[in-house]
Order: structure tokens, then sequence, then C-alpha cells
């Protein structure tokens, strides 16, 4: 049975990396011929090869059954005929709603379509909607305060699902089809509709609604027992698994630390409420609740307590909204409890299995996500370097002394154990292992799982004013414990980052880690550090010389690009900033940044003011050395007085890297000093000349500007490779520019139907008609340019992260 889970979690992982979806048919006889299958396998009397078709029929399930999934979820999709259009839907709130800047957030279940009637069918059942206070500043609207359970009619335009597409960045679009949520959209203002967005029910009773709706309340008691305190997302986390108020800081310093795991509801954290929760029963059950009732004759007391913690454990991993981690421990707890009510024992390798398999049967793409692997990869190890060797830690002692340090030898045995054993993976996930970590976690675990969640707990539920206590005394802890872990976290040397490994390193790292942790007697295992070697040791990749790379990223309706020559890096624009919390430089460079090991920009052009250009600057300039910013910016912005080192873009600047040359062609002095002028109209505009070919980086100038260049520059501007200026509006790109320039590809950085409708359908066109290559962000992802100059053929390549790494929930 083991190796047919581990056969099936394997398949569902294939099947995640497929570009399309075998028919269902085809799916429906596979997952029919793998159980057919399973029953002869159990008739085979050789061992090797019942293993072999055990984990083979396991793999052809989980990938048959994985693309069933996929099926059910993708026939909801929004049709793209009814994107862009309102509708006037009655449903109700199907998740907690989250809090922002602009408005709400919030999943919605839809019953019925009030208008138009013939949207009924292409209406997907959830969606994820958004209620600005201000989407455009003439449509200013009240937004509606709306909790879990609440039935309401909203006016709502619809968009398929969509989201950024870049290389080691967040999959937005997989994430919604795991939730079910096949469309995405706003409420439209009462002013612009002709049905008013209004409530029609407080409480609509269901299971997912008094779930949330008690989330809700939870939170709401934290956050008002704790007004205006800085670490109230923490508590709220640890209570009920929402981490969206968790402030971006506060998660560095606690990923920096290697605690991270520990600010939520935790398989740890699970355990204990249920261990303890049992042990009360089972004390209370012996005794029949102090009456005649004689209950140990009706029902053993390990049983009611057994049913007791998994019936608390689902309490709790319902509040926690069913992470990961916590449908782990909720499904071993589960088979523990099961093999004790019907007198088996099992064993902690088949426990672990059983949960392994029933999450990636409930949710198939849970592989794809780190937490999964962390979360089975941590239990895995520890039973692979404690299991059968407990005696040498859990000796007889005669003194309390002894006891004592027998406990704290067996804590400090598993700290190191995990951590060392979690080093191969995390390095494969994340590129980087905190060096802090054991002596963080230290403080951290007893603090967290023993002090503050039983406080936090408690004092959400119990009346005021001990929940006011309880709950300021687990922020005091943990506002106390962020102050170390921020001190500790501090150092230079707190945490070992390198680029992410590859497969080869990653495996000789696992099998170096494996022999380091095996059994005492196994020969030198202090050889296993060699198979670390190759991961600790990894440096960065770079172009050959006479290369230059540039990465296009896909940031929305923004511009960001990442220019590499052999020994040089510079990155032109940042992205737009979403929220005070999130921005296209957070969001998408830094990831792919510190996946590639980069730490170092040797410069950074913010092309002008405007946000899509200059939103992620501040959070580059935070996390990676900048050495030198050049922008058009006035000298008391905020990003220029955040750098270390500044100078303003002027027409004629000009230097050599690695023999390529970059030039910068606008503004002059003349349009610094034009007070008239717009943000756009100084956008610096870089040319890079590599051997024969060249790229041109526009900004957002617009139609006066590429005048100004034709007359001062003239047939100079040719390139291989434009940016298209203003990201293909109707104000720039015009003929005679294009004439000049003659580019061979033509970039468009532009956001999924966004509110400006770049680019212009005439503009595209006009690319068209001269014969100039089009690639659009939205439309490609990513875009990977490689200019060679050591070739004598096309000396200029480029790939399309969409279609490089095509998925099958891409374009649903």
């Amino acid at each position: 049975m083991r190796c047919a889970i581990l056969g099936l979690v394997a398949g569902a992982a294939l099947l995640q990396n497929q570009a399309s979806l075998w028919p269902k048919p085809i799916l429906l006889l596979l997952l029919l011929l793998s159980l057919i299958s399973f029953v002869f396998t159990c008739k085979l009397d050789h061992v090797a090869v019942r293993v072999a078709c055990c984990l083979l029929g396991g793999a052809i399930a989980g990938f048959a059954w994985a693309g069933l999934y996929a099926h059910y979820h993708l026939s909801h999709d929004l049709p793209k005929e009814w994107e862009g259009r309102d509708v006037t839907l009655v449903g109700t709130i199907d998740s907690l709603p989250s809090s922002m800047e602009q408005g709400v957030r919030f999943n919605f279940a839809v019953e019925r379509v009030v208008e138009p009637p013939d949207a009924a069918e292409a209406i997907p059942p959830r969606l994820a909607l958004s209620w600005y206070t201000a989407f455009r500043a003439e449509e200013l609207q009240a937004v509606g305060k709306v909790l879990p359970g609440e039935r309401w009619q909203l006016t709502v335009r619809l968009r398929r699902p969509h989201g950024n597409a870049n290389p080691y960045g967040f999959d937005y679009e997989v994430w919604l089809l795991e939730q079910n949520l096949r469309a995405t959209g706003y409420v439209r203002p009462d002013a612009n509709t002709r049905h008013k967005n209004q409530r029609l029910d407080t409480f609509v009773v269901s299971p997912r609604s008094i779930v949330e709706r008690s989330r809700g309340w939870l939170r709401e008691r934290i956050l008002d027992a704790l007004p205006d305190k800085d670490y109230a997302g923490v508590i709220v986390a640890l209570v009920i698994g929402d981490q969206r108020a968790v402030n971006q800081s506060d998660w560095q310093v606690f990923n920096r630390s290697g605690v991270g795991h520990l600010i939520s509801i935790s398989g740890l954290h699970i355990t204990m409420i249920a261990g303890l929760f049992s042990a009360l029963v089972f004390s209370l059950w012996r005794r029949s609740f102090f009456t005649a009732l004689d209950l140990p004759l009706l029902l053993p007391a390990q049983k009611a307590a057994a049913l007791a913690g998994v019936c608390i454990a689902l309490t709790y991993v319902s509040l926690a909204g069913f992470g990961i981690p916590a449908q782990r421990t909720l499904y071993m707890l589960s088979v523990v409890a099961l093999a004790l009510w019907v007198g088996r024992i099992s064993a902690v390798s088949h426990v672990l299995c059983a949960a392994l398999g029933l999450v990636v049967l409930l949710d198939p793409w849970a592989v794809l996500w780190p937490g999964f692997w962390l979360s089975f990869g941590a239990v895995a190890i520890l039973l692979y370097a404690t299991v059968g060797r407990a005696q040498s830690y859990s000796m007889v002692q005669h003194t309390r002394t002894e006891k004592t340090f027998s406990s704290l030898k067996a804590a400090s045995h598993t700290q190191y154990v995990v951590t060392i054993g979690l080093v191969p993976l995390t390095m494969l996930l994340f590129g980087q292992v905190s060096l802090i970590s054991p002596v963080a976690n230290a403080i951290a675990i007893p603090l967290v799982s023993f002090v503050v969640t039983p406080l936090s707990l408690a004092g959400s539920v119990l009346p005021s004013p001990w929940s006011a206590w309880m709950l300021g005394c687990a922020h005091w802890i943990i506002e106390s414990l962020a102050g170390v872990l921020a001190w500790m976290s501090a150092f230079p040397s707190a945490v070992w980052t390198t680029p992410l490994s590859s497969w080869p390193a990653f495996m000789a790292a696992l099998i170096g880690t494996l022999w380091m942790l095996a059994p005492r007697g196994w020969p030198v295992r202090w050889l296993g550090v060699a198979g670390l070697v190759p991961l600790l040791i990894a440096r960065p990749t770079h172009p050959n010389d006479g290369q230059a790379w540039v990465t296009a990223f896909d940031v929305g309706q923004g511009m960001a690009l990442l220019i590499e020559t052999p020994r040089k890096r510079l990155l032109y624009d940042t992205g737009p900033a979403f929220s005070s919390e999130s921005d296209g430089g957070n969001r998408v460079i830094l990831p792919y940044l510190k996946a590639r090991g980069i730490d170092t920009l040797d410069a950074m052009i913010v092309s002008h003011s405007d946000n899509d250009h200059s939103g992620g600057a501040l959070s580059i300039l935070r996390e990676i050395n900048v050495k030198k910013l050049m922008s058009s910016l006035p000298a008391n912005h905020s990003i220029v007085t955040q750098s270390s080192q500044h100078e303003h873009c002027l027409a004629g600047q000009q230097w050599e890297w690695d023999g390529m040359h970059f030039e910068m062609l606008h503004p002059s002095v003349e349009n610094y000093d034009n007070a008239k002028l717009k943000p756009n109209g100084r956008s610096c505009t870089l040319r890079i000349a590599i051997g024969s070919q060249s790229m041109l980086l526009a900004g957002d100038i617009e139609a006066p500007q590429e005048t100004d260049l034709l007359r001062r520059r003239g047939e100079e501007l040719r390139s291989t490779v434009l940016l298209a200026p203003h990201h293909g509006s109707g104000t720039s790109s015009t003929k005679a520019f294009l004439n000049a320039v003659q580019p061979r590809l033509a970039l468009f950085q532009v956001g999924y139907r966004n509110r400006y409708h770049h680019p212009k359908t005439e503009v595209f066109e006009r690319y068209a008609h001269l014969g100039i290559e089009r690639v659009r962000s939205d439309d490609a992802g990513a875009v990977s340019i490689v200019f060679d100059g050591n070739r004598n053929g096309d000396a200029v390549t480029w790939k399309e992260y969409r279609k490089e790494h095509a998925r099958y929930w891409y374009g649903h």
C-alpha cells in the first residue's frame, strides 16, 4: 500500500506538469485499468515485482485521478464572450473577507443569475471578487460590510482567471484552479447599474458558512482586543490560520530566522491541542464525568479519547482553512484513531503514507506547493532518523537532573535532524537556508507552541476582560520574540543563499544528508557532508563573452526588464505598486533574482515617476545592493533619497560593459527645464548595442519625444528589438518613428484586459503592417531574449514563458 501511495503522488505530480490534459475517456480507462491491476498485484509472490507493479499502478491512478479532477474544475470556466460584461447575481459570501486599502476581497458562491438571463449557464459557481471604493475617480462608492454566510445581490464585471507568468514566480492561475474559482472580477457601482447592490439575508446556513463566520468572529475579537498592535496579525494567524494581516517586513524576519512555519496553525499546534483535549476526555470518561453512568462499560476510555482528539483536531483544522500541514496532521491523527478503534496497530510509515494519499486524493494540486513537500518531508526525515533508535535517548534515569538532560538531548537531536534533513529540499525550493534556524527554533518553538498558542486560543473565546488579558500577554510574548529574532536575522551571515539547485545537485545533497543521519555504526557518516558541496558552491549563471540576456518580466500593466552582460546587470524599471505591501519588485523581480542567486545590481534605471514603472523600486532598494540609480525623478523623491548613488538620466550619457555599448538618448536638459512636461515626456530612453544587434528601451515617451529623437538621431535609432513606447498607447509609436527604428521584434508589456486598453488596436496593427514581430506579456508571460555576438546567423533569439513552461491551465 505504501508503494501504491508513493506512486499515486508521483502520478499526480506528473499530471501537473502537462501542457494539456488527456481526454476524459482515456483517463477513465487508465483509472479502471490501474484498479484492476491492483487486484492482480496482490496475488504476486515476487516482492520486487509486486513493489514495481504497485508503484506503476499507483502512478497511473494518480495521473488519471488528477486529470479527471482538473477536467471537472476547468469545466466551470467563464466563456471569453462574457468577459467585461455586467452581470447581476445573487449568492453568498463564501470566504473570510480580506480588507485592503481600496476596499475588500472575498469569494462569492453564485446561487442564481438575475440579469441577463442567458448568463445562467456561463457564470461559474464560485467567483473571486473585489469591491473597490474607487476603481476609477468617477466611480466613488461605499463598500458594503460583507460577512461570511451573507446573501447578497451584486452587479459584477468578470474576467477569466489570469495571473502574471514569470520564472520562479507564484502561479496565481493554478491557485485559482485549486480553489475552484473560475472567474475573477469586481463589484460595479450602483450608479452605473440597473440593480442595486444589497444584502438580502444576514446568514445562510451551510457548513462552510458556519466555519467561515466563526473564523470571522474570532478574528474580530482578536483585532478588537489588540487595536493597532503590530503583531495582532500573528495572533490571528495562530488562531484561525489567516496570515494576510502579517506584515511583509515581519515575514522577512520570520523566514530569515527559519521560524515561518510556526506563524500558522501548524501540525505541532494541532497535535498539542488534540492531545490535551484527548487527555481531558480520557480522565473524565474514566470517572464517567463524576456520575454513575459507567461510561467505560459502554465505550472504552481510550476510544472516547481518540474520538474526542480527532473531533477537536477537525475543528481546529477547519479554522485553519485546511492548509497542507494542518491536513497532514488531521489525517495522521485520524488514521491512528481508526487503528485504535479497530484494534490494529499501524506502523508510523503507514500512518504517514495514508495521510499523504488522502491529501493528494482530495487536492491533486497540493504537490505544486512547497508546504506539501516541507510538511511531509520533515515528518519523513524524523521517522528515518529516530524510529527504532529512541532507546538511545529514553534510557531510565534516576534523578530529575538526568531526566531533564535526557529530554534536552532528545529535543536537540530532533532539531538537528530537521535542520540538516531539510537542507536539500529547502535549497531546491527556496535557494536559501537559515543558519540561525536551530537557535531561533529552540527559542520560538516552546514559546509559540506551548505558551502563545494556548493563550491566543483561550483569549479568543473567553469573555472580557479575561480575553484582553490573555491576548495582550500573548502579543507581548510575540513582540518580544520578534525583537530577538530581528536582532538575530540582522546578522549578515544569518542566511546562506545560493541559486536554486539543479536536480543532480539536489539528489547528491539528499544522499549525503541521509548518509549523515544514518544509524550509529554506519561507516564514516561524516562523509555525507560531501553531498552538500554542490549546493553550497553553486554560483549564479551569466552570459558568455559576447552575449547579453534580457528578461522582460510579466508585471501586469507596467515595465520591468533585466539586462545581463557577462559581468554586469542592469534593471530597467521596476513594475507597478499594487498596494502598500505588494508591488512588482517584491512579487516578481526579487523572487527571480533570489532564485538566480543574484544579490547585486550594477545599475537600476527608473525611467519616470509613474507608478507602473517606479512602484517596485523601494522594494528592490531594500533587498538588493544597487550600486547606482539612474532616473528622471526629482531630487526629493523617496526612491532617490533611498538610493546610495543617484544620477539623472541625460541624453548623451554613454558607458561600456563587457564590450557592449549603452547610450542614453532622452531626456535632454530642456526636458527637465520644461515644467509643463508630463513625467512620460522625461522617460529615460536607453539604447544598447551588442555587436551588430541592438535594443531600444523607450519607456513612456510619446509622439513629441519620438519626433525629437528622429530630429536629433535619425537613422541612429535603428534597433533589432524595441520596447514599445508607452505600452503601445495611441499617443506613441508613430509610423515615422517605427520606420526609423525598423525593429525585428517589438515587446508590449501590458496587463491582461487593462483599463487603458493598451496596446491600442490601431497601433498594434501598425506594427504588423510594417512586418514587425510582436510579443505581448499578457499572452506570452515573461520573455527571455538572447543576443549572441558570437553567432554569424540568427544572433537574436527569444522565448515566451507561457510556451516554454506550458501548463494545461494556461488559457483557461
